[in-house]
């Protein structure tokens, strides 16, 4: 697998083999199936089961098998926001194209009461971490004033692009509402890996609604943010790293809605 140079100095790369796929429980390291690359040209089926995730990471996101909604992983469980944002629990025999764990060892803790639109909280985020050539989990924990969130229903082969797909998402609205959110901050310069900048997904406190995040305003809460030193990736046969994003479509696919 040829890896893009401009990625090396912020990110250490490994190709994986699924049939070699082997627990790691270590901090401080992410763990990837495949790339938000081939998710964007319709690779939507995968080649690794929850069950094997499970040794990867206890907090992270994704999707299933046919992009079926959005997959959060939070304490170890892995929970699936439908096209109308109700959770599932995930089982251990379905298969994800995408996905991104950590064993979530925060280094950074922030409290906050302060009301924080998502541009703020970013920065705030920014401001006190720093690193941004590093890849960082979080967690943001606490009362929410708005999540703008969405979810996508199944999709049939053939695939159709996440663009096109991304046009029948279904996006909803919670207010004043408890709840967490995971994921992660990718460096900026990033090319076909994963999402630059950050990229979230949401949970009610009591587990029964969520989805990805386009847009928030948080109202109180405690931020947790993990440095990552290695980011390991398993790429299904087939799927190579992507080149440049010229049309937008992380943006289009990430933050639309």
């Amino acid at each position: 697998m040829a890896v893009d140079e401009r990625l090396i100095g912020a990110l250490h790369v490994q190709s994986r083999d699924v049939s070699r796929l082997e627990p790691e429980e270590q901090a401080h390291v992410v763990f990837q199936a495949s790339t938000i690359g081939a998710l964007l040209d319709g690779a939507y089926d995968g080649d690794v089961t929850f069950a094997e995730l499970e040794g990867h990471g206890d907090l992270g996101l994704g999707t299933l098998n046919g992009c079926d909604g959005e997959m959060i992983a939070i304490d170890g469980r892995f929970l699936r926001a439908d096209v109308d944002g109700r959770i599932h629990e995930v089982p251990p025999t379905a298969k994800t194209p995408f996905a991104v764990l950590t064993f979530f060892s925060p280094e950074h803790r922030l409290r906050t009461g302060d009301l924080l639109p998502q541009d703020e909280l970013f920065a705030l985020i920014d401001s006190q971490v720093g690193h941004p050539d590093t890849v960082h989990a979080v967690r943001i924990e606490g009362r929410f004033a708005r999540v703008h969130a969405r979810s996508v229903p199944k999709q049939s082969k053939p695939y159709r692009p996440l663009v096109d797909v991304v046009a029948d998402q279904h996006v909803f609205d919670f207010t004043n509402v408890e709840g967490t959110m995971v994921g992660f901050r990718f460096p900026k310069r990033e090319e076909g890996l994963n999402v630059p900048g950050y990229h979230l997904h949401f949970v009610t406190a009591d587990r029964t609604r969520g989805g990805h995040v386009l847009e928030c305003v948080l109202a109180a809460g405690t931020i947790e943010v993990d440095e990552s030193v290695d980011v390991h990736l398993e790429l299904p046969a087939g799927i190579t790293l992507g080149g440049d994003d010229d049309d937008g479509a992380v943006e289009k696919v990430e933050h639309q809605g």
